[in-house]
């Protein structure tokens, strides 16, 4: 018996090469983009064990956990690390990084996180980006959450290395990604004895047995499911346009926070300034009397489809939150997610104003 999941074809290398041209437009890129076999993690790392060694001086800034990981990375490299830590609740700006430089001259690569789904911020990469092309240093951007939420433009922003992945705002599936590769950073790569070479973490194996070779043959049999799964939410994007989907996230970033405003019962966005809110999610700070981790469980229990998490780690017990995104980026995903949170909040004794909240959120989406 035939299974249409099961029963798949080899994925050419012209196939392949289709979808990396198509992730490439996306993005508006001349850069070369190659498709990594996983989770974001792996292009991640990938990239500053390619990038990053003994004579690298880091400016690692932390907006959030992503920006920490890559800090230990950088370290473990033997990279020189200078962290730029802001409060979560905030983004950081390019009169920071500036300062950094200025600080620290040798700064020759900069890390960051476009916008960090879990404290719910976004950074301004574009100016940033200015700054760094002035010093010259080599820009390293995590654009997974944001790609397709906001626009991500490597060449326009001068970076290096940009990397993408397919689970939350594009809608598809956690198990590929993606990373443009600036001639720069090849260059930076291919100079760095410590590179990885023969590995999965490598992508100058990817540069000279793929890029070099004409995109003719592939590394190894690359994963049908999800390279076809990421083929259609980038036909799903171009087919809607990507000014629209961004404009639904961002809509749903809007509706979500005036909602949570009028829902009162003491909930207030994380992330303290609009500007500096991410549109892939929401992130809210829970009455210091409520366990956000317990509210998140109770709205669940009622309805487990909602796009509702309580914040990782120490922030678990103070912030939840709105996941609005792909295909829950959407009138009904944000007015699910503030009636559970109202309902939950009912319940556990605090005062609510649920039509105030839902009324808020619809008049700020139209």
């Amino acid at each position: 018996m035939t299974h249409p999941f099961l029963d798949l074809a080899p994925l050419s290398a012209a196939h392949f090469a289709s979808i990396e041209d198509r992730v490439a437009r996306l993005l508006s890129t001349e850069q070369d983009v190659v498709i990594t076999q996983g989770e974001a993690l792996l292009p991640l790392e990938g990239a500053i064990r390619g990038a990053a060694g003994p004579g690298t001086t880091a400016l690692n800034v932390i907006t959030g956990p992503y920006g920490q990981t890559f800090g230990n990375w950088l370290r473990d490299c033997g990279a020189t690390v200078v962290d730029l830590a802001v409060p979560f609740h905030t983004a950081v700006t390019a009169a920071r990084i500036r300062e950094a430089f200025a600080e620290h001259p040798a700064i020759d690569f900069v890390s960051l996180v476009h916008a960090e789904a879990a404290t719910g911020n976004t950074n301004p990469v574009a100016e940033i980006g200015e700054v760094v092309r002035e010093h010259g240093a080599l820009f390293y951007l995590d654009a997974v959450a944001s790609v397709g939420a906001e626009p991500v433009l490597p060449d326009a922003w001068g970076v290096d290395l940009c990397v993408i992945g397919a689970q939350k705002a594009m809608g598809g599936p956690a198990g590929v990604s993606a990373i443009s590769v600036s001639e720069r950073a090849w260059a930076r790569m291919a100079a760095n004895p410590r590179a990885p070479r023969r590995s999965y973490l490598s992508l100058l194996d990817w540069k000279e047995r793929w890029i070099d070779g004409g995109r003719r043959a592939l590394l190894h049999a690359p994963a049908q499911l999800e390279m076809l799964a990421l083929e259609a939410c980038l036909e799903r994007i171009e087919a809607a346009g990507p000014a629209t989907v961004m404009a639904r996230h961002a809509s749903a970033a809007a509706a979500t926070r005036a909602g949570a405003l009028a829902l009162g019962g003491g909930l207030e966005p994380y992330v303290y300034e609009a500007r500096d809110a991410a549109p892939v999610a929401t992130t809210l700070r829970v009455p210091a009397r409520v366990d956000a981790s317990e509210l998140v469980a109770r709205a669940l229990a009622a309805d487990p489809a909602l796009p509702l998490a309580a914040g990782g780690g120490a922030l678990a017990k103070e912030m939840v939150r709105v996941n609005h995104y792909g295909p829950d980026a959407s009138p009904e995903a944000v007015d699910g997610s503030l009636a559970g949170l109202g309902a939950a909040m009912a319940e556990a004794g605090l005062t609510v104003d649920l039509e105030g909240a839902r009324r808020a959120a619809s008049e700020t989406w139209g």
